[in-house]
């Protein structure tokens, strides 16, 4: 006589789900944290021009963009292939900068307004007029912190 069965009847036992939730919760709030959400759709093609001597803007959050190139081929029928501004999300024309940036300054602390630097993100074919006429418009609009945006050339 053996001391142990030898039945074939033998069940796994049910797997427990009570730290399941914890799991979850723990997975979502790492990818909230570690997921950066992008805050402007571009709807002009830029490829930025290369530059030998580049340096990093320290406080990003300090910065506005203005994106000037060709609208992407979805809006190339209603806005044609001429090199345009874009302000956040949307189309504007060279009359418009003054307003945006006295609305990135109101959204800004008001000890932080006078460091608000505007990033010029030009596409390399882009030619120098509009750029020129979007540097007067800074101006009227007192602002004179102004930053180019470029890749660095691979040496």
């Amino acid at each position: 006589m053996s001391k142990f069965r030898k039945d074939g009847t033998k069940e796994l036992p049910a797997i427990s789900t009570a730290s399941l939730p914890d799991i979850v919760f723990m997975l979502l709030f790492f990818f909230m944290v570690a997921t950066t959400m992008r805050e402007v759709d571009l709807n002009v093609d830029i490829m930025v021009p290369e530059a030998k001597e580049v340096t990093k803007l320290e406080k990003k959050d300090l910065v506005s963009n203005i994106y000037v190139g060709v609208p992407m081929r979805k809006f190339q029928k209603t806005f044609g292939t001429e090199p345009r501004i874009q302000l956040n999300d949307q189309f504007a024309t060279v009359g418009d900068i003054q307003s945006f940036i006295a609305s990135e300054r109101e959204a800004r602390k008001e000890e932080l307004r006078n460091k608000l630097t505007t990033s010029l993100k030009v596409d390399q074919y882009t030619k120098m007029g509009i750029v020129t006429d979007i540097k007067q418009e800074l101006r009227k609009a007192s602002s004179l912190k102004l930053n180019y945006s470029t890749r660095q050339t691979a040496e």
